[in-house]
């Protein structure tokens, strides 16, 4: 299941319920052994650990922190990423934008996170060769923008303005963690639908508008480092996050993403395996086209449930792309000019096609093929997080439905 010279695979645990330590740990325990056992009898298993606020703190209790470490020896298994998006509920509630709650303009945000890299310092393994292997954590893209007047550009600016300030303060402890454990961890911002950083783009500007200026002018005098040296560690200690639904969701390809950050010199730090909702629609004018229009609609229609956001970006015959905050706000806007739609629900990754609809699927063999050229990152996770939520003839038995998307995505010769 891994290969230190070509990267690390595991699945993301933010697919079990529970928001206490014991209760992550239980569905672990429930699930990972056997899991192991399918998957990578022979080889370590590669986890990437969810934890939420309350759990981070009772596992930074240091018997828990052993007894996990103990734990995972026993069972072969290493953590080499963690998910630090949710920070609360996650399942079982209605998530939808309290998914960023709190944002990183909070001081809640940043003391959580810490947290996380401090957990991740003690579990990350060692190579063969005795170092220790790199580790990241995910997070939300700073905020929702819907939140905020986000047209004003003094509105927009303040909130890069607050939230880089965070951002530095984290990126601060990875530089003392890396000075004090020899440990290289990175926090990987993941980009999504009407969140502050939506695209690409977005990222770059973020980061090279507020990042860059900020974390050298405050990094260089606080470690006494020169300029170069303080951007250097910027890029080593804050990379992207390419959830690969995400980057569907909004017509982003793969080649073009990566390109762009090759170009600024910035650096994928985990891929989150994962495939969102898609269909064209027929060209109006015939009763046949009517009649496929509304299959496609109610098609969509039966994936619209309470728990998760499920924005929508729908293409227009002239090529523009319209943003709707949520499914429902697409279905009740459906018009004649509407080409495409691509919607955030990320379905099971081993399915193409759901009837009239289709999956995603190809940008993750694009990201293969990527993959296999540049080795552009050495840190991937299956993250189908909406078992409980898909339409009832696709809910499979838990454990059943992890193996045969890792067994798919082993299938791609994404680690060959």
């Amino acid at each position: 299941m891994n290969s230190i010279a070509l990267g690390h695979l595991g699945y993301c645990t933010n697919i079990h319920a529970g928001e206490t330590w014991t209760d992550h740990f239980d569905a672990l325990q429930k699930s990972v052994p056997e899991l192991k056992q399918r998957l990578s009898p022979d080889a370590p298993f590669g986890i990437g650990l969810r934890l939420s606020n309350v759990a981070s703190e009772e596992l930074e209790i240091p018997e828990n922190l052993v007894a996990f470490q103990h734990w995972l020896a026993q069972n072969g298994c290493y953590i080499f990423t963690m998910n630090g998006f949710p920070f609360g509920g996650f399942h079982h509630t209605v998530v939808k934008d309290q998914v960023h709650t709190p944002d990183w303009t909070t001081e809640a945000r940043v003391e959580y996170t810490k947290r996380l890299f401090r957990i991740l310092s003690v579990l990350l393994p060692v190579d063969e060769l005795g170092n220790a292997i790199q580790g990241g954590v995910s997070t939300s893209p700073l905020s929702y923008r819907r939140w905020f007047e986000w047209e004003q550009p003094a509105a927009r600016d303040h909130i890069f303005s607050q939230t880089t300030q965070n951002v530095l303060e984290v990126v601060a402890d990875l530089i003392r963690l890396r000075n004090q454990t020899d440990r290289l961890m990175h926090l990987d911002l993941e980009p999504e639908p009407d969140g502050v950083i939506e695209t690409t783009d977005e990222f770059i500007s973020w980061f090279t508008d507020y990042l860059l200026p900020m974390g050298i002018e405050q990094l260089s005098e606080q470690f006494d480092l020169t300029d170069e040296e303080a951007e250097n560690a910027i890029c080593e200690h804050v990379r992207l996050c390419y959830d690969v639904c995400h980057f569907a969701v909004g017509y982003e390809e793969p080649a073009e993403v990566l390109e762009k950050l090759k170009k600024y010199g910035l650096k994928v730090g985990k891929v989150q395996i994962s495939a969102a909702l898609k269909a064209e629609f027929p060209e109006p004018g015939s009763p046949s086209a009517e009649e496929g229009r509304e299959a496609i609609w109610k098609a969509f229609e039966q994936f619209n449930e309470p728990t998760y956001l499920h924005q929508v970006v729908a293409r227009t015959r002239s090529g523009a792309l319209l943003r709707f905050a949520d499914l429902p706000d697409a279905l009740a806007a459906f018009n004649d000019d509407h080409v495409e739609w691509r919607a955030h629900f990320h379905v099971p990754i081993f399915i193409s096609e759901y009837g009239v609809l289709q999956s995603t699927q190809d940008d993750i063999l694009t990201i293969r093929n990527l993959q296999a050229t540049s080795k552009f990152t050495n840190q991937m996770e299956v993250e189908t997080y909406t078992w409980d939520v898909l339409p009832d003839d696709l809910k499979l038995d838990l454990v059943d439905s992890i193996e045969r998307e890792m067994k798919w995505v082993l299938a791609t010769g994404l680690l060959d």
